[in-house]
């Protein structure tokens, strides 16, 4: 179960009971607060509470009227105009602090980014439930053969069911002894001490779940956005990141749509690229060969400028 039956009665208590504000409310994220988003086969995203919104964006950023600030005519236009010139701070004025349950493995890649603030459930004080990321089926890949961080094609009939079975026999085999070293009580019924918290948990897998809250402003989710969001990050953490995501378009609209603009569909071009592209826009045939880039760059601006063809 994600959520426990004292956590939705939690949940329901705080929904039910709304409290008059003075601050700057975003309707679009009042939707989302409290409410428990699924993710994954045990996990969840829900939001626990935010501050701002588009106009807390622009608010910032007219406090000191900047040079170009000044010709914007309007909010969108000057929001648009910060995320197109990399003006950062008045992204930091908005903040929100998720609770998210997720696998250890996932855990350990997200607390990379260290922009944030996060409290984790310790395992040194509690005990971890028996809740193990099992992945779907087609979510069950072989390695890459071409990139040694990715998957290459998905594993069918009796390859995926032993697999299946090794990741499940096996994280109910680690959590089963767990719980044997925590017991004070031996099979027969003797007495026993048992290991302490904070050394039982270390024979767990990365599969078991952890919970966290985490606290971020939102220039520096707009960059993990932008990292784990990507078709080409992790399965595992990018169903997390689209699940923010969504809680953040209907939180700072005007904010998103610039961010999906200029950083999700957008794309940044080196000097040796930008001047290749010039040289192919005035008529030259520009190649590998002659760009002055190395075969990964040019695959790279390749697929930046596709579907257009790309030299001969």
């Amino acid at each position: 179960m994600p959520l426990t039956p004292e956590q939705l009665a939690e949940i329901a208590a705080a929904r039910a009971t709304p409290r008059p504000t003075l601050r700057a409310v975003s309707e679009g994220m009042e939707a989302h607060l409290y409410r428990a988003h699924p993710v994954l086969d045990h996990g969840f995203v829900r939001v626990i509470d935010y501050m701002g919104d588009d106009a807390a964006i622009v608010q910032a950023a007219r406090v000191s009227y900047g040079a170009g600030t000044r010709h914007v005519q309007n909010d969108e236009g000057l929001i648009r105009y910060l995320m197109r010139h990399w003006h950062s701070t008045p992204f930091e004025m908005c903040e929100i602090k998720l609770h998210v349950k997720l696998p250890v493995f996932v855990a350990r890649q997200w607390i990379r980014h260290r922009t944030a603030n996060v409290n984790e459930y310790s395992a040194r004080y509690s005990i971890l439930d028996r809740e193990f990321y099992i992945p779907a089926p087609e979510n069950l890949a072989a390695q890459s053969t071409v990139n040694n961080q990715g998957r290459g094609a998905v594993l069918e009939g009796a390859e995926a069911a032993r697999v299946l079975e090794i990741l499940k026999s096996d994280a109910n085999r680690a959590y089963d002894h767990y719980e044997d070293m925590l017991s004070q009580a031996r099979p027969d019924g003797t007495p026993q001490q048992g290991l302490a918290r904070e050394l039982a948990r270390m024979n767990l897998p990365a599969s078991i779940y952890t919970q966290w809250y985490w606290k971020v402003d939102l220039h520096n989710l707009f960059h993990f956005l932008r990292l784990r969001a990507d078709p080409h990050a992790q399965y595992e953490i990018r169903v997390y990141a689209e699940t923010i995501a969504a809680c953040v378009a209907d939180w700072v609209p005007l904010a998103w749509a610039a961010f999906q603009d200029y950083r999700l569909g957008g794309a940044t071009l080196s000097g040796k690229a930008l001047a290749c592209l010039r040289r192919m826009l005035a008529g030259e045939a520009v190649t590998q060969e002659t760009s002055g880039m190395s075969k990964g760059e040019w695959r790279e601006f390749e697929a930046v400028l596709a579907p257009a063809a790309v030299g001969p």
